[in-house]
């Protein structure tokens, strides 16, 4: 995985597993949390595998060097693995978002910069497209895919409230529905794209031909 997972996203676990307690005098035990965001990163990498199939909790203890129960001294299920993941995405996702919203006033520029630093996050961190688009979730609970659903849920709302400045600039008669349809086509683009990297084995970059893309879905306003 491209973008380390950073340890506020995976809470300290003060409690050492067997593994880790009874590991050889010349392996480093891990500090407190780190274990946890070492399964984190193990899985993520797990995933960008091109054409991986369902990860274990076998597989993914023995990529670690550990037993499943030392799995589950820190994650009381595959589940809340993949949740610390999703929350890991949309931490890194929305506060880029944020500073966005904050720092571009041009709600054209700032739309296609949403769309583009969407593209940007997938395509460097292949494991994560996997699971924003579902791929990795099919066997998994069904509320890790509704958490999923609602991430790009907020993303739709951004663009639906950056694309309503636009229609009202434009002058439309109808700017909220113009701006709801707007945006829905928008964020299916986001969707598609993601998804045809991940299914291409992450051959079929989200970036590829993006500018002419973006010019056809959010035209720049002329004056």
């Amino acid at each position: 995985m491209t973008s380390n997972l950073p340890e506020s996203s995976a809470p300290s676990d003060a409690v050492l597993d067997a593994a880790d307690a009874s590991a050889p005098a010349g392996r480093k035990r891990p500090k407190p949390g780190e274990r946890r965001v070492q399964i984190l990163q193990a899985l993520a990498t797990m995933l960008e595998q091109p054409g991986a199939d369902r990860v274990t909790t076998a597989a993914l203890a023995a990529r670690l060097d550990v037993s499943e129960a030392a799995l589950y001294r820190h994650f009381a299920s595959k589940a809340q693995m993949f949740e610390a993941l999703i929350e890991f995405i949309e931490q890194s996702v929305f506060g880029l978002i944020h500073q966005l919203n904050d720092r571009e006033p041009d709600p054209v520029l700032r739309s296609r910069r949403l769309v583009t630093l969407l593209m940007q996050f997938g395509e460097k961190n292949p494991g994560m497209a996997r699971v924003m688009v579902g791929d990795a979730l099919v066997y998994e609970n069904e509320r890790l895919q509704q958490r999923m659903n609602l991430f790009f849920d907020k993303v739709e709302s951004t663009l639906r409230q950056n694309l309503r400045e636009v229609a009202v600039l434009n002058g439309t008669a109808t700017p909220t529905v113009d701006a709801a349809a707007d945006a829905s086509v928008v964020t299916a683009f986001c969707v598609g794209r993601l998804q045809r990297f991940a299914r291409s084995g992450f051959k079929r970059l989200p970036s590829e031909s993006l500018d002419h893309g973006l010019a056809v879905l959010l035209p720049v306003l002329h004056a």
